[in-house]
C-alpha cells in the first residue's frame, strides 16, 4: 500500500499547454478588467458601461440595469476576452515587449470605438463623448492589452527558455 501511495505522490500533473494558459489568461483578464470598467462607469469616470456594448446592444430588458445584467456582462466579457487572447497568441506572442500589449490595447479600443461604432446604435458616437470618457477608456484598454499581451509573451518566452535549458542539459 505504501508503494502505491508513493507512486501517486510522485506523479506529476501535466502542465497546461500555452494555448490553454492563454485561454485562462484571457478569461481572467476579461473578468478583471470588465469589473474595473464597470466600477469606472459606476463612479462616472466614463459615460459608457460594458453592459452598454454587451447586453444593451441586443436587449432593452429592465434586468440589464441590475446586478444580474452586470454579472452576465462580466462573464460574457471573459468569454470574448478568450478570443482576444487567442488572436494575440496566434499573431504576436513572439514579441517580448510590454509595449506591444499596450499597442494591442489601443488597437482594440480603435476597433470598438471607431470601427464598430455604427453597429452599437444605442451608444452615441465617439465625437459626442466627453474627454474623460475617451481618456478613461483608452487607458483601460491600454492596461487590458498590456495584461493580455505581456502575460502571453512572457509565458511563451518562459517556455522557450525552459525548453532551451532542457535541450542544453541533454547535450
Amino acid at each position: 500500500m505504501s508503494d502505491k501511495k508513493q507512486l501517486d505522490q510522485n506523479k506529476r500533473e501535466e502542465p497546461l499547454t500555452l494555448f490553454s494558459r492563454s485561454a485562462v489568461t484571457g478569461f481572467v483578464g476579461g473578468v478583471f478588467w470588465g469589473l474595473i470598467a464597470t466600477i469606472l462607469a459606476y463612479f462616472n469616470f466614463t459615460e459608457v458601461a460594458p453592459k452598454s456594448y454587451v447586453l444593451r446592444s441586443w436587449t432593452t430588458a429592465t434586468w440589464t440595469d441590475g446586478w444580474l445584467g452586470t454579472v452576465i456582462t462580466i462573464m460574457i466579457l471573459g468569454g470574448l476576452s478568450v478570443l482576444v487572447a487567442f488572436i494575440y497568441y496566434l499573431f504576436m506572442r513572439k514579441i517580448n515587449s510590454m509595449w506591444m500589449g499596450a499597442v494591442y490595447g489601443v488597437i482594440l479600443w480603435g476597433i470598438l470605438f471607431l470601427i464598430l461604432d455604427p453597429i452599437f446604435t444605442n451608444i452615441k458616437p465617439i465625437q459626442e463623448f466627453n474627454q474623460e470618457t475617451i481618456v478613461t477608456t483608452i487607458c483601460l484598454y491600454v492596461l487590458y492589452g498590456t495584461f493580455i499581451g505581456y502575460s502571453l509573451s512572457y509565458d511563451y518566452h518562459d517556455k522557450v527558455m525552459k525548453e532551451k535549458n532542457e535541450h542544453n542539459k541533454q547535450a
